[in-house]
């Protein structure tokens, strides 16, 4: 059977913010799992790089690793730092902007 939650070990304790590394100039995503009522990814922004606005259909929970994000969420800007978390209603406007170098985890569930 193929596993659900793919690219990390299993059975393991690790790391989970050195599973995906920055590129200068660059948004770095590694997929974890993309199953229909889930959606979970490891991204790494450099400084500077950003997201555009969009919305998407679930709710998408963001926890940052490391470093400094500004996610603005309906026009709202809010500024997270490592060992933070928001989410990103459904459906509603968001955007994703790096302060510094961060790493994210994001989970998105969705009917």
């Amino acid at each position: 059977m193929e596993p659900l939650i793919k690219n990390l070990p299993h059975a393991q304790p690790f790391p989970l913010k050195d599973q995906v590394g920055y590129e200068p100039g660059k948004v770095v995503s590694l997929t974890l799992a993309q199953r229909p009522g889930v959606g979970m990814t490891l991204f790494a922004f450099d400084a500077g790089e950003a997201i555009s606005t969009h919305a998407a259909p679930g709710d998408a929970m963001a926890t940052i690793l490391e470093g400094t994000a500004q996610i603005t969420i309906d026009g709202v800007p809010h500024t997270l730092n490592a060992g933070e978390a928001v989410i990103m209603p459904a459906g509603i406007p968001h955007a994703v902007q790096a302060v510094t170098p961060f790493k994210m985890y994001l989970v998105v569930a969705k009917e």
